[in-house]
């Protein structure tokens, strides 16, 4: 997942389940679990930044599994959407 200002065209954070792997403990990469551990670190480094608010882009994806896992992680850290 990553947080872009559309307007410069900027990265503002970035997160994936194999950069926080360490932090997961025995978690396959590729679960709710890890999607939401991804969610939280994006928001953490936003909120970081000053960053508190954003629109959530799901690229199309059905908002369900692993796409409503990251948004949640993300409320959950403190980002609002």
């Amino acid at each position: 997942m990553q947080a872009v200002d559309d307007i410069s065209g900027r990265t503002l954070a970035a997160s994936s389940s194999i950069e926080i792997k360490k932090s997961l403990k025995n978690i396959y990469t590729g679960n709710k679990e890890a999607a939401k551990a991804v969610g939280e670190d994006v928001a953490k480094k936003l909120l970081e930044k000053s960053i508190s608010a954003a629109i959530f882009d799901r690229g199309g994806y059905v908002y369900h599994g692993r796409v409503k896992a990251l948004a949640e992680g993300a409320r959950d850290a403190g980002l609002k959407f």
